[in-house]
């Protein structure tokens, strides 16, 4: 008996390979990142492989990190959505160069009139009202308004093109919010099959106690502290399952899925490196590279544009004018035909101030265009530092729960020791197993937080591809 109480000590330490690993369906090491010592994998015969922990009654579909990022890119609504923003906002130029161009219409007209009259009530000049049915056509040409109508073209161009950059922002947020997900699925399955490892382990442990506590060779005591011990286990399996569950859900979510599937993760085989030690070149990139940023300066560049066109109204507009039809059925009052040209300048007198306000406004509009981007930037080196920071403590991590996991073992081994050669309690094993479990668990989020971490990273860098 006293040969299972030792190689309980290889069996449980072996749950290494689970937590480093973060492995669904195979048990292969992990390579390390660069400047990290490679995980020291402990196995044991005794102890279940993680890929038998997988839930024997619903069928696994196994979904690599790039496949559900292509699946959100498709089904995102956010996504989508600004996609088709972006189309409108190109039609916008459209519409405002139409501007330019000559703007013709066709008229069908009959009238049947009560003999030779003309309008009077209403009106300051009056006109003759004809029987007649005739057929035409007018053309309206500007010739210039003074730079209204470019500024305008200009405006559009560049909500144009910043609708671009917000399409842009929000596809690396979409990758951001699956990359997450992913990552927190994959640690969350990795905890859970951490969890059911140890129930495993400690489940075999009580059936050897009682065996030992049948045969006098342990106290009662030692027997209740083993089902305490595996009562807490199965709590933390509950827990991790309920973890699998949201995770899963959220992951869904993140590619505009509705259904929750139960997914199979691919290992991504490496890590990327650690960000340099100093983060200010990683502030300037974010700076140049931010689609954000370049989409608020964007609109802001928008403003004044429309700002110079609302200026631009209180110069004159010139228009030249074109009409002519026939006139097959009339009346003596008028002729089979006719045609006219002519030009038109309409100057603003007076408009109740009008036209100066809707400047004003406009001006108003584009200093808080231009200060909405000069926040963005500020928040933009707040963003990249924390990110930074972040990163660089998830990847130190790495290598110290490595260490804490190789310290714990050495607790454990030497309770272990301890209580078989009667120098220790039962207590004292037990709280060199939950030390061991505690480092255990710490560690099959370790790898995963540090992905987490990258991510977020790039994107703060406005470099998530």
């Amino acid at each position: 008996m006293r040969c299972f109480l030792l190689r309980k000590i290889v069996s449980f330490a072996s749950l290494t390979a689970l937590c480093i690993g973060a492995r669904a369906q195979t048990d292969a090491p992990v390579q390390a990142p660069p400047n990290l010592p490679n995980p020291r994998i402990l196995s044991s015969p005794s102890l279940p492989q993680a890929s038998s922990f997988s839930s024997p009654t619903n069928q696994l579909q196994v979904l690599t990190l790039a496949d559900a990022e292509a699946r959100a890119l498709k089904n995102q609504p956010r996504l989508l959505a600004q996609q088709f923003r972006a189309e409108a906002a190109n039609k916008r130029i459209t519409e405002s160069r139409s501007g330019y161009f000559p703007q013709i219409f066709g008229n069908l007209t009959a009238v049947d009139a009560n003999g030779d009259t003309a309008v009077a009530a209403g009106a300051a000049t009056t006109s003759s009202v004809s029987t007649r049915a005739a057929g035409g056509g007018s053309l309206v040409q500007l010739i210039t308004d003074f730079g209204h109508t470019s500024n305008l073209v200009q405006a559009a161009r560049f909500d144009a093109r910043a609708a671009g950059q917000d399409e842009e922002s929000i596809r690396q947020t979409v990758l951001l919010n699956v990359r997450e997900a992913y990552f927190a699925a994959q640690a969350a399955e990795s905890v859970r099959k951490t969890a059911q490892a140890v129930l495993d382990f400690r489940r075999v442990a009580l059936r050897q106690l009682n065996a030992l506590a049948q045969s006098q060779l342990r106290s009662t005591l030692d027997v209740q502290f083993a089902q305490v011990m595996v009562s807490e286990a199965e709590l933390a399996v509950v827990r991790a399952e309920s973890t699998v569950q949201k995770a899963q859900a959220q992951l869904a979510a993140s590619m505009g899925e509705e259904g929750t599937p139960n997914y199979a993760f691919a290992d991504e085989s490496s890590l990327p490196p650690s960000p340099d030690p100093e983060p200010s070149g990683y502030i300037q990139q974010a700076i140049a590279d931010r689609p954000d940023l370049k989409g608020l300066k964007l609109h802001s560049e928008s403003a004044n544009h429309e700002a110079r066109a609302e200026t631009d109204r209180n110069f004159p507009s010139v228009t030249a004018l074109a009409s002519g039809g026939e006139v097959p059925i009339h009346d003596s009052t008028i002729h089979r035909d006719y045609g006219a040209v002519g030009v038109n300048i309409n100057i603003p007198i007076f408009t109740g101030g009008l036209y100066t306000s809707r400047a004003a406004e406009a001006q108003f509009a584009a200093k808080a265009a231009d200060k909405d981007a000069s926040l963005r930037e500020v928040e933009i080196v707040r963003d990249v530092r924390m990110a930074w920071a972040d990163a660089r403590d998830a990847y130190l991590q790495l290598d110290v729960t490595q260490r804490l996991i190789d310290q714990a073992n050495v607790a454990m081994r030497l309770a272990q020791a301890r209580y078989d050669a009667g120098l220790g309690s039962i207590v004292e094993l037990n709280q060199a197993e939950l030390n061991q479990t505690s480092a255990l668990i710490t560690a099959a989020s370790a790898r995963f937080d540090y992905l987490r971490s990258m991510a977020a990273f790039q994107f703060a860098l406005g470099d998530l591809h």
